[in-house]
């Protein structure tokens, strides 16, 4: 077992918070000019590359049940499409409303973990999802005004993102993560590539292979390796931290898009979309730390338990 050390895996997720903008900057240069469908190919195509090589010096296992592999295609698919999704909402939208729009995520696993899962959650709870998707259309509001249905873009891959984590959960304690991580670019490589052929001659532009420049090619290779080391950083964060301590540390994400907006493209919220942001930090916030506190208010409770089970016992 892992030793935890916090301060480790709290300076590994503040990496993911770093990387995971610079990596949507570079989407959203990259969405000019290069093709998503091409995009979002040689991004899996680095995952599998760096990692397959990682898994095999480490002698991880390769193997999975049919179900687990099954699932981990459907992951697979999700994760392209959120990918895409993703990309296409940067080409129309600021970094920072993008992305502050994209953490509606949480709210919506809470509600889908209760309508799907069956999962307790409390009142107080729900009344910060309401409060938080109200953030989210203030940031939403003056985006749409200005473009239109692309808006409603990362609001798609945050219930892509969420269904993606259900469907992560499922298979979390029966692969490897990044057994998991090389498997799912090899897959996506096989989706991606054909249809990219079959599409090469027809009149959908974003599902065509290119000629790209060589600079093109640095930002395509870059972001690749950005997002493969961005999500081993999170994956590996959780090893020496526990998930309540790194939870709000995600909401880092948010200002440090702001700044990389600002310093790449010149682009910063407006008054109503700032307000929203801050409206969606803190009922996002407020959900985590109530997650964590019902969490250590069970664990007490089971600890309390116990001797007086073991009483009865003897």
């Amino acid at each position: 077992m892992t030793i935890d050390r916090p301060f480790l895996g709290i300076m590994l997720m503040l990496g993911f918070c770093v990387l995971a903008p610079v990596g949507d900057a570079i989407a959203k240069i990259l969405g000019q000019t290069v093709p998503i469908g091409q995009l979002v190919l040689v991004r899996f195509a680095v995952q599998a590359l760096l990692l397959i090589p990682l898994v095999w010096l480490t002698r991880r296992r390769w193997r999975m049940s049919k179900r687990v592999t099954w699932l981990t295609f459907v992951r697979t698919i999700l994760h392209i499409i959120g990918i895409g999704a993703m990309v296409t909402a940067l080409k129309y939208l600021p970094l920072a409303d993008a992305v502050a729009i994209a953490f509606v995520m949480p709210f919506i696993m809470l509600v889908l973990g209760k309508y799907a899962l069956n999962e307790e959650v409390g009142a107080r709870r729900i009344i910060a999802c309401a409060v938080g998707f109200l953030g989210t259309l203030l940031v939403v509001q003056p985006s749409f005004a200005q473009v239109g249905w692309p808006a409603l873009l990362p609001v798609g891959v945050a219930i892509n993102f969420a269904l993606f984590m259900l469907v992560t959960r499922q298979i979390a304690k029966e692969t490897d993560p990044i057994s998991l991580q090389a498997v799912s670019g090899v897959m996506a490589v096989f989706v991606i590539l054909p249809v990219l052929l079959i599409f090469q001659n027809s009149g959908f532009l974003q599902l065509q292979i290119v000629h790209v420049s060589s600079y093109d090619w640095t930002l395509l290779l870059s972001i690749g390796v950005l997002g493969t080391v961005a999500h081993l950083l999170m994956t590996w964060s959780l090893r020496f931290a526990p998930s309540a301590t790194l939870a709000p540390m995600q909401y880092l994400e948010i200002p440090f898009a702001t700044i990389i907006g600002f310093m790449v493209f010149g682009d910063f919220p407006n008054p109503m979309a700032s307000v929203g942001i801050v409206i969606t930090i803190a009922a996002g916030l407020y959900v985590v730390l109530r997650e964590r506190a019902i969490a250590l208010s069970l664990t007490a409770r089971a600890t309390h338990a116990q001797p007086a089970e073991g009483t009865r016992a003897a």
